[in-house]
């Protein structure tokens, strides 16, 4: 009962601070947002760079060299190869406050882009065996480029700044390869969350269907927890023309395939939740009139409880298995295959106690309540630990229609360089507004 009276008490006093904070549009505010103007070319080329050299989780090298060579020349201490190629900057204010941790993800995707940009990136690597086309098809530049912004106003006005800031650039948000470990997982069994301690930790994520000037936020549960699965079908191959002879595994798996759409609309009480199970790879064969022997898929799921993780961890096994045996074939079902993401889960004591900051710094009309979303993010690991409150940044041209927009991780994925300036001022609202509600 004391706990839960404590936790009231301090609910209120945030509920009161955080609105005196939002009705005086204080001195530091108007600081921020002149700094930030004064970068915001500096911002967007750096972007720019990025976008033009992306590369994939744990091999984030020469993004990480231009991180520390900035954080370097701001004077701000610095680790290096934190969680394989992540980068920690630790900035301490000249007066005393809070433990203040700011995180942006560094790494692209194994996707080819087709947006006519000249910085378009034409970068090529070796993805799981195959040559593959690298692109940040998710906005992780953008966000690399935000907070490079944001350490740079934050050190130049380290005379007012309150407490000390921990600028964490992550690796390998998409997953680590196979075999590897990577993410904020990692970084936070290597410690990047504790000497000095964190108190608080924020996040943002831009968003290609989202317009310019807004944010969007929801308290509690905002993101779903994801994992990857592989299913592996093993049957028996033979020459096309006599299918008698065989066990067709792309028969098989396209019944597999099929029937794991039934999990969602039959097994999952949506009326709770939202839950997706999506097969997004599937590999069999080399000619037409080749029945092969085996094929591989690989998929997604997404949901908003551990609940119902269990229940469809356990669905995908039966009917891949019970299917396949069916037929006289096996599958082999690995799930999780590579990654497994938490809810991502916004504090919501921190949550409202920071609205008025995201409202000063976008306007109470363009910050937006959401309903969860079913992508993911590996924050969540971070936000398990501490308080966390992360946030999706606008990042479509003004006028431009949500459902005509390229969406996250395919090839016209765009976003607008006028969008970085507001996620610079909004970081360093939230830092220095936190710092004055911790001390009350």
């Amino acid at each position: 009962m004391k706990t839960r009276q404590t936790t009231l008490i301090f609910i209120a006093l945030l509920n009161l601070f955080s609105f005196q904070l939002l009705a005086q549009k204080s001195n530091y505010s108007e600081l921020i947002a002149n700094n930030a103007a004064k970068i915001e070319l500096k911002v967007i080329a750096w972007r720019h760079d990025i976008h033009q050299n992306p590369e994939l989780g744990n091999r984030e090298f020469r993004t990480a060299e231009l991180i520390a060579k900035h954080l370097q020349s701001l004077g701000i201490d610095l680790k290096t190869k934190v969680g394989v190629t992540g980068v920690v900057g630790i900035l301490k204010g000249d007066k005393p406050g809070p433990v203040i941790a700011l995180r942006a993800d560094m790494d692209a995707l194994p996707v080819e882009e087709t947006n006519d940009l000249p910085f378009a990136s034409k970068v090529k690597t070796m993805y799981n065996g195959k040559e593959t086309s690298v692109m940040h098809a998710c906005g992780h530049d953008a966000h690399v480029a935000i907070l490079m912004g944001v350490a740079e106003v934050l050190a130049s006005m380290k005379k007012e700044l309150k407490g000390t800031i921990k600028f964490i650039f992550q690796p390998a948000e998409e997953g680590a390869p196979k075999g590897e470990e990577g993410g904020a997982d990692l970084m936070v069994k290597e410690g990047v969350l504790e000497n000095p301690k964190v108190e608080a930790i924020f996040g943002l994520h831009i968003n290609s269907q989202l317009e310019v000037g807004s944010l969007s936020y929801r308290p509690a549960g905002f993101m779903a927890g994801a994992s990857d699965f592989k299913i592996t079908v093993k049957g028996k191959p033979s020459h096309g023309a006599y299918p008698w002879l065989s066990v067709d595994p792309i028969l098989v798996s396209a019944q597999i395939i099929t029937s794991l759409q039934q999990i969602v609309s039959r097994n999952v009480n949506l009326t709770e939740n939202a839950a997706v199970v999506t097969i997004g790879s599937i590999n069999g064969g080399n000619r037409s009139n080749i029945i092969p022997n085996q094929v591989e898929m690989m998929g997604t799921v997404r949901t908003l409880s551990n609940e119902d993780e269990s229940l469809i961890y356990s669905r995908i096994k039966q009917i891949a298995e019970k299917t396949a045996e069916a037929a006289g074939a096996t599958a082999v079902v690995e799930v999780p295959y590579t990654i497994r993401y938490p809810v991502t889960f916004n504090n919501p004591v921190l949550t409202k106690a920071m609205l008025p900051s995201l409202q000063k710094s976008a306007g109470v009309e363009n910050v937006l309540l959401i309903p969860a979303v079913t992508g993911s993010e590996d924050f969540s690991f971070y936000a398990q630990k501490v308080p966390g409150l992360f946030f999706r940044l606008g990042g479509m041209s003004k006028g431009k229609n949500p459902k005509t927009a390229g969406p996250h991780h395919t090839p016209e994925f765009m976003v607008d360089d006028t969008a970085f300036k507001l996620g610079v001022i909004t970081f360093c609202n939230l830092v220095f507004d936190y710092a004055e509600l911790s001390k009350k």
